[in-house]
Order: C-alpha cells, then structure tokens, then sequence
C-alpha cells in the first residue's frame, strides 16, 4: 500500500510541473430537473421522498412549485435517484 501511496504523490507532483497529463472526467448536471416527476416516479408522497432521501420536505415543496431551484450538487443527487434509486438507498443505508 505504502508504494501505491508513493507513486500517486509522485504523479501528482509530475502533474503539477507539467511533465504528465493526468485522465480526468467530466461530469454533465442538467441545468434544470423536474422534481415533482422525479417524486412521482417514484411512487412516493412528498414527505415520504423527502425522509427517504434527506430533504426538507419545505424545501421540496419549493423545488416542486418552483418557487426555488435545487443547487449544482442536489441537482446531481437527483439525477441519480431518478436513474437509480436502488443505489443511493445501498449508499445511505445505515449500517446494523
């Protein structure tokens, strides 16, 4: 392990001279979601979405009439409960 450590520090610091090019990705977040669809998807009523998923169900609500906009990073999350639920419930769930 200690070795892996060793050489991604010294990627790192050949990267920030300029000496290598590290891979990156882009990551595309829809400027908008529709997030009453994305409830309704789901089968859920407001307050059951917004416990399950760690919203304010207010906060919904105002996303849901547009009266206010989710951000960059709940937009994401969003986005990946509309796409795939099943792996943000696994990621969120509480350990036993």
């Amino acid at each position: 392990m200690g070795e892996s450590i060793i050489r991604g520090l010294q990627e790192g610091i050949a990267h920030a001279r300029g000496e290598i090019k590290l891979c990156t990705r882009t990551i595309h977040v829809p400027d908008e979601v529709d997030v009453r669809a994305i409830r309704e998807n789901s089968g859920m009523s407001q307050s059951e979405f917004a416990a399950r998923y760690g919203f304010s169900p207010r906060t919904l609500q105002e996303w849901e009439q547009r009266r206010a906009s989710p951000d960059n990073a709940v937009r994401a999350y969003l986005t990946v409960i509309a796409r795939n639920p099943r792996a943000v419930e696994e990621a969120l769930k509480r350990a036993s």
